[in-house]
């Protein structure tokens, strides 16, 4: 018995597909697995199938036409082509994710393409599929021109290889922005942007929390935010939210310390820190703050702003650490502390001197 790959388009009507898996089984074939892609022409089955050594391509091809197949493309295969679909852009997901210099030879491995190649910007054809050809947006700017003399590229092929480019840009932007911080005790911690996937994380870290540590972070209350709260303020729309991690020694799951938001409106961005009580007062607040007023001035914010209770003197503290002229206003017994940044760092000064 050999392996072959058969591609071939069924008109997407009650019963046609059987008559086609029908006239294989007359000439013996066994269809080990089968892949359907939606098209406007109708549906593209892709079979991996075990055909008799006596039936060569010509008679493949027949049974298809047989079959109300048409379209027809047949091809030897190889015994790893026995790993279904999902398995197998897993596997090459994840050696992306190792590997993000392997994205062309990730994308030729998924489709089978005859040549794969990366523009520095959006080529002039439009993104999608043109039979032969595939234009796909590099998340990380630029693009990638794939070409397959056949079988034609299906819309499905082209949705799962841009899902694979964006799970590799954003497993590259996780790496290099994070960080590595070593506080005053020697302690060390992994500081990085979070992402909805640390959402069960993070909920736990406001559980180990005390009730007076939630409220001084909260204001309102100490009850945990609700989870659509909690998604919101791990990837706002406007600013950035930064967790910090540690992980044990004997490669055990990184357990969430701390998480500093910085949510932006107008030209400020309000500052929140929350850290585990255990923690606190070993330098992480004011490495949090530090990182979130940089990036606050990076992006060209005019200020940022932190609302404290007037009586959470830890918080104040961390904040004189920052060295930065700093304006107070008391409600009372809220005090609402504005940072200016940039250009009007300049001005605060003036105006106080």
């Amino acid at each position: 018995m050999t392996l072959w790959r058969i591609r071939a388009t069924v008109d997407d009507r009650p019963g046609y597909l059987s008559v086609l898996t029908a006239s294989l089984a007359l000439r013996g074939v066994n269809i080990l697995t089968v892949q359907v892609h939606t098209t406007e022409r109708g549906a593209v089955d892709d079979f991996l199938v075990d055909a008799p050594d006596t039936l060569d391509e010509a008679g493949l091809i027949a049974a298809v036409e047989r079959g109300r197949g048409r379209d027809c493309w047949v091809a030897r295969s190889e015994a790893r082509g026995l790993a279904d679909q999902p398995t197998r852009v897993l596997g090459l997901a994840t050696r992306l994710v190792h590997d993000p210099d392997a994205t062309g030879e990730v994308l030729r491995a998924l489709l089978g393409a005859d040549e794969v190649t990366w523009r520095p910007a959006l080529a002039e054809m439009r993104i999608g599929v043109d039979e032969a050809t595939m234009l796909l947006a590099d998340p990380n700017g630029g693009s990638y021109l794939l070409r397959r003399v056949a079988p034609s590229f299906t819309p499905a092929e082209y949705a799962r290889a841009q899902a694979l480019l964006e799970l590799g840009a954003t497993a590259a932007r996780r790496t290099t922005e994070q960080v590595t911080v070593v506080l005053p005790d020697g302690a060390e911690l992994t500081v990085r942007p979070a992402v909805a996937d640390d959402l069960a994380a993070v909920t736990e870290l406001h559980e180990a929390c005390s009730a007076d540590t939630r409220q001084r972070r909260y204001l309102g209350g100490a009850c945990l935010p609700t989870p659509a709260r909690m998604r919101q303020l791990l990837e706002p729309a406007r600013g950035q939210t930064l967790i910090a991690a540690t992980t044990g020694s004997d490669g055990a799951a990184e357990s969430v310390v701390a998480m500093a938001n910085l949510l932006a409106e107008g030209d400020e961005a309000e500052v929140a820190l929350l850290v585990r009580d255990d923690w606190q007062r070993r330098g992480l607040g004011s490495t949090l703050l530090r990182r979130l007023t940089r990036q606050a001035e990076s992006a060209g914010y005019a200020a940022i702003v932190l609302h404290i209770q007037a009586d959470n003197t830890a918080m104040l503290r961390t904040l004189r650490r920052l060295a930065r002229p700093t304006t107070a206003d008391r409600d009372g017994s809220l005090l609402t502390m504005t940072v200016p940044l940039g250009a009007e760092v300049s001005a605060a000064t003036e105006r106080a001197g």
